[in-house]
């Protein structure tokens, strides 16, 4: 079922082709007629259309580009209409008149495609063999990129410089003029001779940046000054981005780290950060890390690029996931390829142990959760007139198990339960995956959305003042300022990477301090009972965390993070399974209250939230934090570096071994000459030389 929102939008676009059909129709038919007044207004409405849908709804004619019915085809059609048109008009010599002007519309054609022809020699001439990023690369000669109309959008220039030409032949069959229609072409083929002149001169040596092997000896040479010990390897699709950024404020505690990437498009993904990032879309160029002082990789996800990288043996690797729960994704077989797996405390020591996936004991690592200190500890029972609570499921996943999200089961009488209690604040953060999967999940979504939002038109009370709305958008322009790179419209790829050079200052310090003061002023700008849906990036979900003071979602490592803070929660299970078996099956679990999928446990979930003397399990939240996630102290982020330089300790080593190795098994030019002639080599000294320097030293 398609949301509310979507319908109106494909019926606007269902009656826009429609139109562009009529007009089309319009046109053949008024040409053959003729008539001279219907002719014009449907080609010129029917031009206006189609250039105005190129630029406000592309992905609508991308529809017909698929049955070949692109802009090329479009324009050409209808110029070849209005030729019709015109050979049947009256008073228009079709030999001395109308000939010039369909030279003149064959050579427009003709310019048109050399310009698409240099434009793809611009677009390659650009792209480099690798993309960087917090990176001086002043010295590759980058530049910035030529106006995207020329280079990049061969439909809308097209349609653009189409216009001079379409209203000079228009305004001729009007008039029956020819001259008009000269005009036109000219303007045109004026304005198109130009733009591919201007395009043409970033072939030129000033503007173009230097070949594949130029600049991967710049990157080694950058390499060697830099001097980098431990990166983050990240591959994935557009919504993955999130795995790597929850790791981008650990990476940067590290000495000399580096983020290396193999999708260009990812670059742009990952969140504002100080530490240098490299994308190489090709295999061949990422082995240069090979020759580097690179020890180590962290991974926070398995993709099927990561076994490239595994090839190379002078670099050690270590899975550190990207969140950590009771599923079998959380086991995955594909661990056992890297040299070691950190995980957060002993439960998934446990896991990997009970899953007999091939990852041995030896080589897992408990280094905690670092990124989960901006989570508040608990301070007690709420203390505001409202019970805060944040209900966020996860996502369907791939398996069709019932059991992974409790929006499609239960999530509606989850909500309705929590909307209910006159005294209760509900936070409504659902995955951003949900409804990717199952279509029942987007539905069942929507609806909560709409009963949460009846739920406030249902109540009332005091709101914050001006200044709180005000105050909200003061730090949001200062904390986009922060985190985002504005860049215009026909930035490319070395553009970008021009104007993401080496960043000044310690930007990731700003930015967590423009991020606290954000969240503080986001809270602020709403009344404590409004019940709120957060769907955006901002707040995030530990930002979410420090507000609620009760959590309810489903198995999945928002509740591993959760019990960071020892607050209660609560899991619903859809799967099917008793409750025993249940809690059996996910020692997450067994710290909070079950929720069945008619919620019925919601009013006494409350009520040992609001009085802690009925809440059974405050002990058992604070062993399974530290089952789950490791000891307090040291804190996570100190067992997390020390586990970083223990294993670049071990690459260091197996340098040295292999090093000794090869060096014992090549034997010096010299030497190999001696074992010919059977005289010792000057490196060796004979058996003579050393009974004379043992009597010299007695």
């Amino acid at each position: 079922m398609p949301s509310a929102g979507l319908v109106p939008r494909r019926v606007a676009q269902l009656s826009a082709l429609l139109a562009m059909f009529a007009l089309f129709t319009a046109q053949i038919v008024s040409a053959l007629l003729p008539n001279i007044p219907v002719f014009v207004a449907a080609s010129a409405a029917g031009l206006a259309l189609d250039t105005y849908l190129q630029y406000r709804d592309p992905g609508l004619l991308a529809l017909l580009g698929k049955v070949r019915f692109d802009a090329l085809v479009r324009q050409l059609l209808r110029d070849m209409m209005i030729l019709v048109g015109l050979l049947r008009i009256d008073g228009i010599d079709p030999l001395r008149e109308q000939a010039p002007l369909l030279i003149g519309l064959c050579v427009f054609y003709a310019v048109h495609f050399a310009c698409q022809g240099v434009s793809v020699l611009v677009r390659r001439s650009r792209t480099l063999p690798i993309v960087t990023r917090n990176i001086d690369a002043s010295a590759l000669r980058l530049s910035t990129a030529p106006p995207r109309i020329l280079a990049r959008r061969q439909a809308h220039r097209l349609l653009t410089f189409s216009v001079p030409i379409t209203t000079g032949l228009l305004v001729t069959a009007a008039t029956q003029d020819a001259t008009w229609g000269g005009i036109g072409l000219g303007a045109s083929l004026t304005l198109l001779v130009a733009g591919t002149a201007y395009l043409a001169s970033w072939l030129l040596p000033k503007k173009r940046a230097k070949n594949e092997q130029q600049v991967m000896e710049w990157l080694d040479g950058w390499l060697e000054k830099y001097r980098p010990t431990t990166a983050m390897y990240f591959s994935g699709g557009t919504s993955s981005a999130y795995q790597a950024n929850m790791w981008l404020s650990t990476l940067s505690q590290l000495e000399k780290p580096l983020i290396v990437l193999r999708e260009r498009f990812m670059v742009q993904k990952i969140d504002a950060t100080d530490v240098p990032v490299i994308c190489f879309p090709k295999v061949s160029t990422m082995f240069s890390l090979e020759n580097s002082t690179l020890k180590m990789m962290l991974h926070p996800a398995n993709a099927a690029k990561t076994s490239q990288v595994l090839r190379i043996p002078t670099i050690k690797h270590a899975f550190i996931n990207h969140g950590e729960s009771d599923k079998l994704s959380s086991c995955n077989p594909y661990a056992k390829a890297y040299d070691e797996v950190w995980v957060a405390g002993p439960a998934a020591r446990d896991r990997y142990a009970l899953a007999e996936v091939g990852v041995e004991d030896k080589d897992i690592v408990e280094v905690g959760r670092p990124q989960l200190a901006p989570i508040r500890p608990y301070a007690g029972p709420p203390t505001r007139p409202f019970t805060t609570v944040l209900y966020a499921p996860t996502w369907e996943g791939w398996d069709g198990n019932p059991g992974n999200t409790s929006v499609v089961l239960a999530g509606e009488n989850i909500v309705r339960r929590l909307l209910a209690d006159e005294k209760v604040r509900l936070l409504y953060k659902p995955h951003p995956m949900t409804g990717s999967v199952d279509p029942r999940a987007g539905v069942a979504n929507e609806r909560i959305k709409a009963m949460i939002r009846e739920a406030n038109t249902k109540r009332s009370g005091a709101r914050p003042s001006a200044e709180a709305a005000a105050e909200l958008t003061r730090r949001t322009a200062d904390l986009d300022k922060l985190t985002s790179t504005s860049f215009r419209s026909s930035a490319d790829e070395m553009e970008r990477m021009l104007l993401q050079g080496t960043p000044s200052g310690d930007r990731e310090a700003a930015i967590a301090e423009a991020t606290l003061a954000w969240e503080k002023a986001y809270w602020a700008s709403f009344p404590e009972w409004e019940h709120l849906i957060v769907t955006e990036a901002r707040p995030a979900i530990f930002a979410c965390f420090n507000e609620a003071d009760l959590l309810i979602s489903d198995v999945s490592s928002v509740v591993s993070d959760w019990l960071s803070s020892e607050k209660p929660y609560a899991v619903a299970n859809t799967s099917g399974m008793t409750e025993t078996a249940f809690r059996t099956g996910f020692p997450t679990v067994s710290a909070g209250v079950v929720l069945t999928p008619s919620a019925a446990e919601v009013p006494a979930l409350l009520e040992a939230v609001r009085n802690p003397e009925k809440d059974h399990f405050t002990q058992a939240r604070a062993d399974l934090k530290e089952h789950l996630l490791g000891p307090s102290d040291p804190p996570s982020l100190v067992r997390f570096d020390a586990a970083v330089r223990t294993l670049c300790a071990k690459a260091d080593d197996r340098r040295v071994r292999m090093e000794s190795r090869l060096a014992a098994e090549i034997p010096s030019p010299r030497g190999a000459a001696d074992e010919l002639t059977g005289e010792p080599s000057e490196a060796e000294p004979s058996d003579a030389e050393d009974a004379f320097s043992s009597a010299e030293s007695r």
